[in-house]
């Protein structure tokens, strides 16, 4: 019975340890690589993104610039679970949701009176030192863009 006992508390250890790897992976202050990244002309860009740990939520940070040059900061927690979480402070985007693809691998969708705004998967490198974000969004206008922003770990 002990021996039953041992085996599973370490199973669950280990599956915890699993769960929380994979989100930490993702933790932290990341910075833009401006040369790296292949921005839309136009596009929002994310200078500074935070992740960190709000209760059993993520808090992201994000600050940057509007395309006129203004100064944006926006938060969103939630989880990484595929559900839609408010977002604050970003007038494209109301709701975010963030789903835990792989280890190191997020899929985040923005969406704004519930139509969707934005895609973007985010892949942390193996090393953990760089993430790349491919994006797919539609403008206020309503013009399609693309682009990847690369960040380095801080």
């Amino acid at each position: 019975m002990k021996l039953r006992t041992s085996v599973m508390t370490l199973a669950l250890c280990f599956v915890a340890a699993v769960v929380c790897y994979a989100s930490d992976v993702q933790m932290g202050t990341w910075k833009l690589n401006e040369a790296k990244s292949k921005l839309a002309a136009g596009a929002p860009k994310n200078n500074t993104v935070v992740y960190e740990a709000a209760g059993d939520s993520v808090k992201v940070t994000i600050d940057g610039t509007a395309p006129d040059g203004t100064a944006t900061h926006s938060e969103w927690t939630g989880k990484f679970d595929g559900k839609d979480y408010p977002s604050t402070g970003n007038p494209n985007e109301d709701m975010r949701s963030a789903k835990q693809i792989g280890d190191h691998t997020i899929h985040v969708t923005s969406k704004k009176g519930g139509k969707v705004v934005l895609t973007a998967h985010v892949v942390v490198a193996a090393d953990g030192k760089s993430r790349t974000v491919t994006i797919n969004g539609i403008d206020a206008q309503g013009k399609k863009y693309k682009g990847t922003a690369v960040y380095d770990k801080q």
